[in-house]
């Protein structure tokens, strides 16, 4: 059976109203991407902000550090050269010597020496809140001393790590290494070993 005119025209409107709505709906669709787009451009654009701040973040933080690591440096300066004058006769203390020698460089916080009958030399290490790798890093300084100061190898060598704060457990194996350790008492540095305490000379 044929259709009518009036069902073909039917059929012609639903048709032209399907695609209107497939259209409409396209144009939704392709709206709603261009705002995805629009916010994922955003979110990139935020993500390199704050990639950007915590970059800024990160230099400052790493500024801070140095400026109180040198604080550290500055408050035990003081205390250790009346440990080392007074309790040890060192003669020589300098702070931040920093030595070239064969393209490789050692710093070293504080420096004292001697060359009275008590002929010794001590390195002093300063640290605000010592880390395990702490006696790796002593351990290290006072045994590359010797090639980049070879006028003090006559001398007995001492280390000693003055500490804002230091874990017992860290403090117990320096001293096993035979390294003295100072700590901060009443804003002033004082050294912090048991009676009877025999240093390790490095030399």
């Amino acid at each position: 059976m044929s259709a009518t005119s009036e069902e073909v025209w039917q059929l012609l409107r639903e048709l032209v109203q399907s695609q209107q709505e497939t259209d409409r709906r396209m144009q939704e669709t392709d709206r709603r991407m261009q705002e995805t787009d629009r916010r994922m451009q955003e979110t990139d654009r935020r993500m390199q902000e704050t990639d950007r701040q915590l970059r800024e973040l990160g230099k400052q933080i790493g500024g801070l550090g140095a400026k109180f690591g040198s604080f550290t440096e500055g408050l035990a300066l003081p205390s250790m050269e009346r440990i080392l004058q007074q309790q040890f006769g060192m003669e020589y203390i300098s702070p931040r010597v920093r030595k070239r020698r064969n393209g490789e460089e050692i710093e070293i916080d504080v420096l004292a020496y001697t060359n009275s009958d008590r002929h010794a030399v001590y390195v002093v290490e300063v640290k605000s809140h010592p880390r395990e790798e702490a006696i790796a890093q002593m351990q290290r300084l006072l045994q590359r001393f010797p090639q980049f100061f070879p006028e003090h190898q006559d001398k007995q060598l001492y280390g000693i790590l003055a500490a804002v704060s230091l874990p017992e457990e860290l403090r117990q194996r320096l001293l096993a290494e035979g390294v003295y350790v100072a700590k901060i008492d009443d804003e002033v540095f004082k050294l912090d070993v048991p009676e009877g305490f025999e240093a390790r000379s490095w030399n």
